[in-house]
C-alpha cells in the first residue's frame, strides 16, 4: 500500500479547470538524509487532484536563516508511467555559498520547465514532490507551507456573476512606482509585492512587513532568468515574514478578485500591460494590484509602470483580456490567521483545499521504490 494524498471533497471535480492544493502537514513525507552533511531530503506521497491538468506551478513558505536553502522537485504519475522529476527551483533567502535560481534546459517528451512552471505534454491527476533542505547545524529551514497551483489548459470556464458587493469599494493600498529606482522598468513584480506589504503592515499593525522595492527586488532575483519577475520566488519572499501566508495561484473570473476585494485584501495580478493599455496585442508581460472597484464594475489597479497617477480605472473588458494572458495568474499574500474569501471551487488556501490522506491498494510496485 502507498499513501495518496487526496483533496477535500468541497467543489469535488468543478474547479473550473484549476485548482489548489496546499499543505502545512509535512507528518507523513518521508524523510531521510540527503547526499550532503547536513542535508535532510523529503518525498511526498502521491498528491492525487480532482482535476485533470497539464500545468502546475508551486509555492512556498519557510523560516530561512541566511545561509539555508531549498531545492523543490516535481513529477507527474500516470497510470502507465511516471515522468522525472523536474527542478522547479533551487532557492536560498540570501544568496552567496547558495544560489536562487530556476534551472533551464528541462525538457523531454513528457514535459518542460518554464522558468517556475511546469508544462506537461499530457494531462495527468497525480503528482509527487520531492524537497531537499540544508545549511549549517544552526541555520536549517523550517518550511511552513508548500502550496500546488494546479492547471487544465483546455478548459474554457463560462464567465461567474459578478459580485457587485465589492462594486464602489476601494483599498487603501499604497501607491508605489517601480519608476523611482534603478533599472526599475523590470521591477513590476517585487514593486507589487512592496504595496501589498506595505498595506498589511499598516492593516495588521506590523511595520516590520513593509519592504521598499530594492530590498524586495534583491530577494526574488532569479539568476537564470537574471530578473525578478519569477512568480515563485516572488511569493517566497514574503513568505519568509513571519506571519504572512504567500502563494501563487490560477483563478478563473473577475468574480473571484471581486470576492477578495469586498474580504478587504488585495490582489496582485500578472497581465499583458498592451492589452490592459487597449494599446496593442502584447505580449508584454506586468505586475499590478487590484485594489478594488468602481461603481459601475470597473478594476482598480495600482499600476507601478508609471511614475505617477500609479492608482488606475481600465475597463472591465481590457482585464479580462490581459489577464487571460498569463491564465489568470495572481499572487496572493496575506496574514496566517486572517479569513479568506468562501472558497467555491478550490482555488487558493482554505479549509476546502486541505489534504486528507487515504491508503490505496494496488499501487505499481516501480512507485514504491520511491519510499
Amino acid at each position: 500500500m502507498v499513501l495518496v494524498l487526496r483533496p477535500g471533497t468541497v467543489a469535488a471535480n468543478d474547479g473550473r479547470g484549476s485548482q489548489f492544493i496546499g499543505i502545512t502537514d509535512f507528518s507523513r513525507f518521508y524523510k531521510y538524509y540527503g547526499p550532503q552533511v547536513g542535508e535532510q531530503m523529503w518525498i511526498s506521497p502521491e498528491i492525487a487532484a480532482s482535476i485533470t491538468f497539464n500545468e502546475l506551478i508551486l509555492s512556498w513558505n519557510a523560516d530561512a536563516p541566511t545561509n539555508s536553502y531549498i531545492q523543490i522537485e516535481a513529477r507527474a504519475i500516470y497510470r502507465a508511467r511516471v515522468s522525472r522529476y523536474y527542478t522547479m527551483a533551487r532557492w536560498t533567502p540570501t544568496p552567496g555559498k547558495h544560489l536562487r535560481t530556476s534551472v533551464p534546459n528541462q525538457r523531454d517528451e513528457q514535459g518542460k520547465v518554464d522558468t517556475d512552471t511546469l508544462l506537461l505534454e499530457n494531462q495527468c491527476d497525480r503528482i509527487q514532490l520531492r524537497i531537499t533542505m540544508g545549511g549549517p547545524p544552526a541555520e536549517k529551514p523550517h518550511l511552513k507551507f508548500i502550496g500546488l497551483s494546479l492547471l487544465n489548459s483546455a478548459v474554457a470556464p463560462p464567465k461567474l456573476t459578478p459580485n457587485r458587493l465589492a462594486w464602489g469599494k476601494v483599498l487603501e493600498v499604497p501607491e508605489r512606482s517601480q519608476m523611482n529606482y534603478p533599472n526599475g522598468n523590470v521591477l513590476c513584480s517585487p514593486t507589487t509585492v512592496s504595496m501589498l506589504l506595505g498595506y498589511w503592515a499598516v492593516q495588521s499593525h506590523h511595520p516590520e512587513w513593509d519592504r521598499d522595492v530594492p530590498e524586495v527586488a534583491a530577494g526574488t532575483y532569479d539568476t537564470n532568468w537574471k530578473g525578478t519577475g519569477n512568480w515563485s520566488f516572488n511569493v517566497a519572499y514574503a513568505g519568509t515574514l513571519k506571519g504572512l501566508r504567500a502563494c501563487v495561484t490560477r483563478l478563473s473570473d473577475i468574480s473571484e478578485l471581486e470576492s477578495w476585494i469586498l474580504e478587504g485584501k488585495p490582489v496582485a495580478l500578472s497581465v499583458c500591460y498592451d492589452r490592459l493599455r487597449g494599446v496593442g496585442p502584447g505580449p508584454n508581460g506586468h505586475l499590478v494590484v487590484c485594489v478594488g472597484f468602481t461603481p459601475e464594475g470597473d478594476p482598480i489597479l495600482n499600476d507601478g509602470g508609471t511614475r505617477e497617477n500609479v492608482r488606475k480605472v481600465f475597463p472591465r473588458k481590457n482585464l479580462e483580456r490581459a489577464w487571460a494572458y498569463s491564465k489568470n495568474t495572481v499572487y496572493l499574500i496575506y496574514p496566517e490567521d486572517a479569513q479568506v474569501p468562501r472558497d467555491d471551487f478550490g482555488h487558493w488556501p482554505s479549509w476546502s483545499s486541505k489534504i486528507r490522506f487515504r491508503l490505496i491498494d494496488g499501487m505499481r510496485p516501480e512507485y514504491r521504490r520511491s519510499y
